[in-house]
């Protein structure tokens, strides 16, 4: 597994001040995709324990709200293992800071009981469409797609929108 770039402080994608990883790799190729180099999973950098270590040193400091896990595609059977690992690290590590993932993928079809999505707070669903795209949107980038409250979602056994 690999990923492209990390952000140390992000602030457009999620709420507060975030650390921000974007995995490496995507089958989805959206039309006018705002992250193309992401899409080539041979692309970007070797994502392993040290990643992880490098990624939940950027979170200690108290400003950090959260780790935003976009792409390329975090959720593909490529990359789904370590975007878990990253993510079950993160909460165990934080518990009180959030965890959000944007995948092309929905969340009660595709996604549905993947062990990944146990420790993530919210996740934005859905391939963008360029011809529904609204720049108004907040956190996504077409109307589309959604954006889930994963853990009550869990629960109640249906999708549970955060609007």
């Amino acid at each position: 597994m690999r990923y492209n770039k990390i952000r140390k402080m992000d602030i457009s994608n999620g709420p507060g001040v975030r650390v921000s990883i974007f995995m490496q790799g995507c089958n989805f190729h959206c039309k006018d995709c705002f992250n193309p180099e992401t899409h080539d999973f041979e692309g970007g950098k070797e994502f392993n324990e040290e990643t992880i270590d490098r990624v939940l040193n950027l979170c200690e400091n108290n400003y950090i709200k959260g780790l935003s896990i976009l792409g390329g595609e975090p959720l593909n059977e490529r990359n789904i293992e370590g975007t878990k690992e990253l993510a079950r690290a993160f909460k165990e590590k934080f518990p009180d800071k959030s965890v959000w993932v944007w995948s092309g993928f929905q969340f009660d079809k595709e996604l549905k009981g993947k062990d990944a999505l146990n420790y993530v707070d919210v996740l934005v669903d859905g391939q963008y469409k360029d011809e529904l795209r609204n720049p108004t949107l907040k956190w996504k980038g077409s109307s589309n797609q959604r954006v889930i409250d994963v853990q009550e979602s869990l629960k109640e056994n249906k999708v549970i929108e955060i609007v």
